[in-house]
């Protein structure tokens, strides 16, 4: 009779860890469309070129938008903006067709950014430029100056120039 208990357990626990596994999975990326509107800017996507961010947080269906991968940093930084983040997107500059309307994704912590270059963002300041291939990276490096970092190198001096940190 244990024995019977024993591999009824044994067979519960695939079953119940695959459960839980999807329960955690990330969303996936949405696509930018009209009604991608920026958290901090309040503006349509569409209306900035160059890379842009989105995070989902948990408990909530949509994520919040960001014209800039600036802006998606920040809030990740900024103490009273959620915490329980589920996953952070960010544009994959290394596969963009088009600088200005990027289409392709990237978790952040997959990414390599480039922060310091020449490029600007859609907003007109500095930018943190995502890329899912390292070489395309340091070959935009090499090209328009800066440095090449992982999310979690990036310092907070960097996206918070001022100290407008909260």
């Amino acid at each position: 009779m244990h024995r019977r208990r024993f591999l009824a357990a044994c067979f519960a626990l695939p079953v119940v860890a695959c459960k839980e596994e999807r329960a955690e999975a990330p969303p996936p990326p949405r696509p930018v469309t009209a009604a991608a509107i920026g958290t901090f800017c309040g503006m349509s996507l569409d209306e900035h070129p160059g890379p842009k961010g989105q995070i989902f947080v948990r408990d909530r269906a949509d994520p919040y938008w960001f014209s800039t991968v600036r802006d998606a940093i920040a809030f990740t930084m900024l103490p009273e903006m959620p915490r329980d983040i589920a996953a952070i997107y960010v544009s994959d500059m290394a596969r963009a067709r088009d600088w200005d309307q990027p289409e392709t994704w990237v978790t952040a912590q997959q990414a390599l950014f480039v922060i310091g270059s020449r490029r600007r963002s859609g907003m007109q300041t500095d930018e943190a430029i995502p890329f899912g291939e390292a070489a395309a990276a340091h070959r935009f490096a090499a090209e328009n100056g800066g440095q090449v970092l992982r999310f979690s190198e990036i310092p907070p001096a960097y996206i918070f120039p001022d100290g407008e940190r909260s």
